[in-house]
């Protein structure tokens, strides 16, 4: 008597990827991300512009415009009531060889646009060197 062993017939490979594990992790880090980021944004309390300094020489010839924390703009102490003024004075700060220095210094509460119209305007005149006047961070 002869015994026969029968044995299953192995399973053939698979040459396909199963990706449903990797579209559940997908899911979960996007609604996690979906969830923490409104809250990132809206707990985060910055106060600028304070930054490390780097000592500057300061030089009498150097322009310094301000602003102020409701966007008005200063050339040195003198207030501009429009922004053509601002141009027409830095269009004569472009003329002068050598060239100064435009310094800005921004009111932390200032709106980014009084800001960032002083360095449009100094780009369009051809300033050729801006620079920032921040705080030093306390320590």
């Amino acid at each position: 008597m002869a015994i026969s062993w029968q044995t299953e017939p192995e399973d053939p490979l698979m040459s396909q990827i199963n990706t449903t594990p990797l579209v559940d992790v997908m899911l979960v880090l996007l609604i996690i991300f979906l969830i923490t980021i409104p809250v990132v944004n809206s707990s985060v309390v910055v106060s600028l512009p304070r930054q490390d300094i780097q000592v500057r020489e300061t030089r009498p010839e150097n322009v310094i415009v301000s602003v102020d924390a409701q966007g008005g703009i200063y050339w040195f102490d003198a207030r501009l009531g429009r922004t053509d003024q601002l141009a027409q004075r830095l269009a004569l700060t472009a003329a002068q060889r050598p060239q100064p220095e435009v310094h800005i210094r921004g009111d932390a509460r200032a709106d980014y646009e009084s800001i960032g119209r002083i360095v449009f305007e100094a780009q369009q005149m051809g300033i050729e060197r801006i620079g920032f006047i921040t705080e030093p961070p306390a320590r």
